[in-house]
């Protein structure tokens, strides 16, 4: 499916996800290159990051088959964002959408790219996907960019906690984890970059995240933008210019 830029594949699909119930969306760009999985801000869509200018800031890489973009749907209206049910099922219905992520859009990406490991990305709060994704899989992910992204999701539960939560919290479980399985992979086979801005809201949780990477001896690259730098698209399309 050809979509605003002449040259570029563009590719809609849709499927019944088992491991959600329900339909899901995946917008794909790019005929060939290394595949990007691509987690949206919060409550955001699959085509977001095309909505955005995301795709089109990165249009000729796409077209020379230097870079392939899976966009992905977020379930936050039914997991953070969803105060109607108790907080236990909100971390269940995260989880379940992880599952998907794993049984169904790792596979589509592995089959089509022909790599068993791939990068992720996200922009806010897909910032957050993106690092807790690649943190709990690291055989899977082999790069991970995070742009102005914050990364602990207790106020999002109204103070419950419990171990399920506990292992989808970057900050708590990375302070703790002496798992030389876990460890060894990011730190030989990761690469890890945490970008954002001076003026980025987010800032401080970039700090202190990279603090604990510091104190685990984890290498990775915290990128503080100057020159007014903020928490925005423009930013974003920027960063990623830089880092795809």
């Amino acid at each position: 499916m050809k979509g605003p830029f002449p040259f570029m594949n563009r590719e809609y699909h849709h499927w019944y996800s088992p491991a959600l119930q329900r339909d899901m969306e995946i917008l794909v760009f790019g005929h060939d290159g290394p595949p990007v999985l691509v987690f949206p801000s919060f409550l955001g869509r699959f085509y977001e990051y095309e909505d955005r200018g995301m795709i089109a800031a990165l249009t000729h890489k796409y077209d020379a088959g230097r870079l392939r973009a899976f966009c992905v749907d977020s379930l936050d209206a039914e997991t953070w964002n969803n105060t109607s049910v108790p907080p236990r099922l909100r971390i269940e219905r995260h989880m379940q959408w992880e599952q998907h992520i794993l049984s169904e859009i790792v596979p589509m990406i592995r089959n089509r790219a022909q790599t068993d490991r791939i990068a992720v990305t996200g922009c806010s709060f897909g910032g957050y996907h993106a690092v807790n994704f690649a943190l709990r899989h690291p055989d899977i992910v082999h790069t991970c960019v995070s742009m102005g992204g914050a990364f602990d999701i207790r106020g999002y539960l109204d103070g419950y906690w419990d171990q399920d939560v506990y292992f989808h919290n970057p900050p708590e479980y990375l302070r703790n984890l002496e798992d030389d399985w876990y460890l060894s992979l990011y730190r030989e086979g990761l690469r890890l970059v945490l970008a954002t801005g001076e003026h980025d809201p987010c800032l401080d949780a970039n700090f202190k995240l990279s603090g604990i990477l510091n104190k685990k001896g984890i290498p990775h690259y915290l990128d503080v933008w100057g020159d007014g730098a903020g928490h925005d698209w423009p930013w974003w399309q920027q960063m990623a210019r830089k880092f795809f």
